[in-house]
């Protein structure tokens, strides 16, 4: 009898960790975009352009995820999601092949409500410099646990890309592949492999703490269009009357992503951001401060300064990143001041960072 329960055991276990290799047919897959089944240099797989294939399974949250894809050196940004809860709440993955051997010839996103956010999330952890071959087949690895994954390109045994800490909660979805350009992408050997145990190099940072006068905490209001903000230097009454609002807390870095708990629109672009800043007597404080796309910062209800950071706005080169790039002096009165963020947003991240170095006689509340 032991005998056969550990036979049973070992099983269970193996069946656990079985690699589920998976045709591209409509079986497994549900397709949108141009898809073809094609042989290209010796492998069977699909030719995928303006769209992408969405597995059935909804089970995956942790293991392996593995394909074959060919890249193209035209501008494009082909790739894969996984953990998909609908196709606009998912982890992504891509390429940008136009940028080999470039910092940003890989990307990691989280995406939510449909809103993607590289201008927030770049550099280590993020994006990095990796070099693959054009029009001929690579191969991709994902592994992934819980909050942590690693990508591996081609034959190496090191990751390619280290992604400390993924930024949704980590719950079983559905695995896509992805490409929406017209530039042809082509997949095949695609498998994966369910365990929540898959080896992984461990070369993984820790979260680091909030700097130091990092501002965490907000209400964020409805959505609004941005033109409503273009008549005057108040914040108009008629639409902060008509605002609703919600608590949301930024992640460490101060990076607060509007796109967590809202959806833009073309018609609602933009939303407040608010606080209440308390100081003990009058005094001036610095308001360090980064955004993306767009800024209108009010003190009790006046405009103090308006930025713009979006995509390409300064040069062909301007990518609009977040950063501590600008600031704002704080005129406070004794007592409760109230602070609001316009943030408006084309695409890339809609969001603010933010942080008040020297909080001295200051009491912050959302």
């Amino acid at each position: 009898m032991k005998a056969i329960l550990i036979f049973l055991l070992a099983t269970i276990g193996s069946q656990a960790v079985a690699q589920t290799t998976v045709p591209f047919d409509s079986s497994a897959w549900m397709f949108a975009g141009k898809v073809t089944k094609e042989t290209f240099q010796g492998k069977d797989g699909i030719r995928l352009t303006d769209g992408r294939i969405i597995l059935k399974d909804n089970t995956f949250k942790n293991g392996i995820i593995e394909f074959d894809m060919t890249l193209s050196p035209e501008r494009n940004f082909p790739g894969f999601g996984f953990r998909l809860q609908d196709t606009d709440n998912f982890e992504h993955l891509y390429l940008r092949p136009h940028r080999v051997g470039n910092p940003d010839a890989i990307q990691y996103i989280p995406i939510f409500n449909g809103h993607d956010s590289w201008q927030f999330y770049y550099g280590d952890g993020y994006s990095t410099t990796v070099t693959y071959p054009m029009n001929a087949w690579v191969h991709i690895k994902l592994v992934v646990r819980d909050t942590q994954a690693e990508v591996y390109i081609g034959s190496s045994t090191e990751p390619s890309l280290v992604i400390h800490q993924l930024k949704r909660e980590p719950k079983p979805g559905r695995i896509s592949l992805e490409n929406g350009a017209p530039v042809t992408t082509h997949f095949a050997n695609f498998q994966y492999t369910k365990t929540d145990t898959p080896p992984m190099s461990g070369k993984f940072k820790p979260e680091a703490a909030p700097q130091p006068g990092t501002l965490l905490n907000w209400q964020v209001s409805s959505t609004f269009d941005e033109k409503l903000l273009q008549t005057d230097y108040l914040i108009p009454q008629a639409l902060a009357n008509r605002l609703t609002w919600s608590n949301l807390t930024a992640e460490n870095s101060g990076i607060l992503n509007v796109s967590k708990i809202r959806k833009r629109s073309e018609d609602a672009n933009t939303v407040f951001t608010k606080l209440t800043i308390v100081s003990d007597k009058p005094q001036i404080k610095k308001l360090d401060l980064g955004f993306s796309d767009r800024v209108n910062v009010y003190l009790n209800g006046r405009l103090l300064y308006a930025g713009h950071d979006e995509f390409l706005s300064r040069d062909y080169r301007f990518l609009g990143t977040v950063g501590y790039y600008d600031a704002v002096y704080l005129d406070l009165k004794k007592g409760q001041n109230e602070l609001w963020i316009a943030v408006s947003e084309n695409f890339g991240g809609w969001g603010i960072q933010s942080r008040i170095d020297d909080q001295t006689g200051l009491t912050i509340k959302p």
